[in-house]
């Protein structure tokens, strides 16, 4: 599998400052507005103070709770995963697309990258192959889970590029 559809709702493609400041406003209105990433990045904020990723200047931080993290949290600084919002429906999801994605534009196809890829056991006893699947089947989802809209961020420009060709 090459390629990764987009959901037929709202979406909308931004900067990731402005990504957050959309949300937040969304947040506000509605409420149930959250941030979701693929596993791009460790958990080190689980043994201390110091973000788990940065970008465009915005520290952010996986969830701090495990339990009911939907519910737990307004802080659209906070991200989740697929496990925090299996089983919520949101008004608005933030998607990530972290390092663990990119669009290789000599072979015009979407990749994952094993090595930006941090979930130990997502990738236990699996091919690349099979991996590759895994990680295009978990964006897949997290898209669904905005029932008004979608806004997405690409941390690869190229990625970036890609999808922007198909979101106005």
């Amino acid at each position: 599998m090459n390629t990764l559809s987009l959901p037929s709702l709202f979406v909308r493609f931004l900067q990731h400052s402005s990504f957050i400041k959309a949300l937040k406003i969304k947040e506000n209105k509605f409420g149930l507005c959250r941030v979701i990433s693929g596993y791009s990045w460790e958990w080190v904020s689980r043994k201390g103070t110091e973000p788990d990723a940065e970008i465009d200047g915005v520290e952010l931080y996986w969830n701090r709770t495990n339990k009911d993290w939907v519910n737990s949290t307004t802080d659209m600084t906070e991200m989740g995963c697929i496990h925090t919002t299996q089983g919520y429906d949101l008004n608005y999801a933030g998607i990530i697309f972290g390092s663990d994605i990119i669009y290789n534009k000599e072979l015009q196809k979407i990749e994952v990258v094993k090595g930006n890829y941090y979930d130990r056991n997502g990738r236990v006893g699996i091919t690349d192959d099979q991996l590759h699947d895994y990680i295009i089947n978990i964006y897949k989802t997290i898209m669904y889970r905005g029932i008004k809209g979608t806004y997405i961020y690409c941390y690869d420009e190229n990625l970036r590029e890609y999808f922007q060709s198909f979101i106005d």
